[in-house]
């Protein structure tokens, strides 16, 4: 009691009505480092600091921007070769002995970097530099990561967020531009491995290549090492290349994507800047970028999530580039039916901060937020070798991080407002969006932008402009989410059979990651458990025993979300459509394709959980099932192709799920099926 009231009563002291005043910026203390160049033309910098006994190393190749046209996806797959040994050591013996030294080598197609203790540096050193001059390309190899790459893209193809993405760069850019064009199964389908050891001929050369050494080390031995294993490095230029200069648009407008399985929309607000680290209003540019929506209390952040409640997040970016333009980018995710409102919002705010409307205070917590997060940055050696390596290749002067706070506290509201004014043009705004369009079109074409309707462009996923999408088709007279599923019932063999059902067992089998990957469901009435093995060790459980529901891995039960397990109650059972027809907010959504046919959605909505079930319309068949998870700002989407129908005992089962497992397409077959039998009330605990 006595130390509350001490506690208490020195509170009582301070003074709250006015704000304390802010201290000195810290004094920046940076080892500056010390250099040499190799005949070949890498340029070598080295940074001691000897507060730990380790070493980083980045290899950064400050090339051009490379277009690589019909075979976009040959820098992809140079990067996830290079690092597979080297003409001179085994890829196993190398990963081995990088393993062996507690140490990290990783390699992209004109980049490399290293980590590891200081005694092993020499050897660290010695292997990055052999992979990066002497690089295996093997036939194998490449057949391998080019599968795994046109897996990935397959699967990213429905990805709501990686769609809106793609498109925001390729309508800004074109697609005919290094920035704006991607890769697709087509192109990556052409690249041989000639193309790959092509590419790295011309691009990793070492005459635009900096070498940074930050650590535990002694200059001398850096530069005898360096000389020793980079020397045989042949030196060459790469390619050069000129763009011309993207056009922004004249006007707002929005582009869209048509997005059926979007259970929210991906919207991305996107302008050309031209801005470089170099330039006089750097700083100041930035600053407004962060009152603006670079942080979680910028404007952009605080009207749709704190004020208005449509998104958990909502921020922008001001980049910079020295090649091309950079992008202002403000980016949000929303639910389908604020969609529209959060276009206006968007809107609003990017007209709000060209007008002098910036407040002292808002300013003040922007230097106060920047001025933060640099001096804990300083913590990472990774820092210090990126900030020299800036200097080097933005063209700054020598001191431009050492007095960074200073000039960032010494920068004025009025050149923050007119770095706004400068870089943000709401009248040139093109905004993307990837989402549903028979439930966020008819919103959008009503918006508009100082008394002018905003015009609406659709494109297609390879950013091909396209027709606007037509409605679902109409749904036949007298059909109702009861007799769809009644219908499919009927498909797999009737209610009778269906009802007769007390336990079921299904057993799936595949193939992901090179490893064998089975499925075990279980299902009761009340109850439900799936476990997922590989190569015969369990993975992972999911398990629902009628009081709880958790997950299960590595011995360990994880009670799941309360608002989780309510969603997920409503589709277990031995055959979810039972329970779906129970569930008041189930509803017949229309009629969309899946795999080139016809099929009734039925959409069972929940806080966390949201699932959309596809029958098709000529048979009555399980199509496809889609989930979306929510949790934490963050929407994770998976879907689930049901083909090759068996009939067992009476009933018809799909004989093969397709579906992904992290970046791979899986498909697994029906391996087992078993009714009635083999099921337990110990199977779910």
């Amino acid at each position: 009691m006595i130390l509350a009231l001490m506690v208490f009563g020195a509170q009582a002291q301070i003074d709250r009505t006015t704000a304390p005043k802010p201290g000195p910026p810290p004094e920046i203390r940076l080892g500056q480092p010390q250099t040499f160049e190799l005949k070949n033309g890498l340029k070598v910098l080295v940074v001691a600091d000897r507060k730990l006994p380790r070493v980083s190393i980045q290899l950064t190749l400050d090339n051009p921007p490379v277009m690589e046209g019909e075979k976009a996806g040959t820098a992809n797959l140079t990067a996830s070769l290079l690092g597979n040994g080297s003409r001179n050591i085994p890829k196993d013996a190398y990963i081995e002995e990088v393993d062996f030294m507690g140490a990290s080598i990783n390699f992209g197609a004109q980049s490399a970097s290293a980590r590891s203790l200081t005694k092993y540096f020499p050897r660290v050193l010695e292997l990055l530099a052999d992979a990066a001059i002497n690089p295996h390309f093997s036939g194998e190899d490449f057949e391998t990561e080019k599968t795994r790459l046109l897996t990935f893209i397959q699967t990213q193809e429905k990805d709501v967020a990686a769609v809106a993405d793609r498109l925001q760069d390729a309508l800004a850019y074109g697609t005919q531009h290094p920035y704006g064009e991607f890769i697709t199964q087509e192109s990556v389908s052409a690249v041989t491995l000639a193309d790959v050891e092509q590419f790295y001929r011309d691009n990793f050369v070492p005459a635009n290549a900096y070498l940074v050494v930050i650590g535990d080390v002694d200059f001398q031995e850096v530069e005898q090492l360096v000389t020793k294993y980079f020397t045989p490095w042949t030196r060459a230029v790469p390619p050069s290349y000129t763009y011309s200069r993207p056009p922004d648009v004249q006007y707002p407008q929005i582009n869209f994507v048509d997005m059926p399985n979007a259970v929210q929309s991906e919207i991305r607000a996107i302008q050309l800047a031209d801005l470089k680290m170099s330039d006089p209003e750097y700083l100041a540019s930035i600053l407004a970028n962060r009152i603006f929506g670079g942080g979680f209390q910028g404007r952009l952040n605080r009207n749709l999530r704190e004020d208005n409640g449509y998104a958990y997040y909502a921020y922008s970016n001001l980049g910079n580039d020295k090649y091309a333009p950079a992008a202002f980018t403000a980016l949000t995710s929303v639910r389908n039916s604020v969609t529209d409102s959060a276009v206006v919002q968007i809107l609003k705010e990017l007209d709000s901060i060209v007008l002098p409307t910036i407040s002292r205070e808002e300013l003040d917590n922007a230097k106060a937020e920047y001025t933060g997060s640099f001096v804990m940055a300083l913590e990472k050696p990774e820092t210090i070798a990126r900030y020299a390596l800036n200097i080097e290749t933005e063209n700054l002067p020598a001191d431009f991080y050492a007095t960074y706070l200073e000039r960032l506290n010494a920068v004025g509201l009025e050149a923050v407002q007119q770095a706004a004014e400068k870089y943000f043009h709401p009248g040139k705004t093109r905004i993307v969006i990837a989402g549903k369009g028979s439930e966020v079109i008819p919103g959008l074409e009503k918006i508009s932008y100082k008394g002018k309707t905003i015009p609406i462009r659709y494109f297609d996923k390879q950013a091909r402009e396209v027709e606007k999408p037509e409605d679902n088709a109409t749904l036949p007279a007298g059909t109702t989410l009861q007799s769809v599923i009644e219908g499919y019932f009927e498909a797999i063999g009737g209610r009778e059979t269906i009802d007769a059902v007390e336990t079921l067992s299904l057993v799936y089998t595949g193939t992901a990651m090179g490893s064998e990957i089975r499925m075990v469901e279980l299902r009761t009435p009340d109850k439900f458990a799936q476990h997922t093995y590989m190569n015969d060790a369990l993975m992972m459980g999911v398990i629902a025993n009628g009081e709880e529901l958790f997950m299960k891995q590595a011995g360990n039960k994880m009670p799941l979300p309360a608002a989780m397990q309510q969603d997920l109650k409503k589709v277990m059972g031995t055959f979810p459509e039972k329970q779906i027809l129970s569930d008041p907010g189930a509803h017949l959504a229309g009629i969309e394709k899946v795999g080139g046919k016809d099929a009734y959605r039925i959409n069972v909505p929940g806080d966390v959980v949201q699932a959309s079930y596809f029958y098709d319309v000529d048979t009555g068949l399980k199509l496809k099932e889609a989930v979306a998870v929510s949790i934490n700002g963050q929407t994770n989407t998976q879907e689930v192709l049901y083909t090759d129908y068996r009939e067992i005992e009476g009933i018809s089962f799909p004989g093969k799920r397709t579906g992904s497992i992290g970046p791979e397409l899986v498909e697994s077959q029906l391996l087992e099926v078993k009714i009635n039998e083999g099921v337990s009330d110990s199977d779910f605990e």
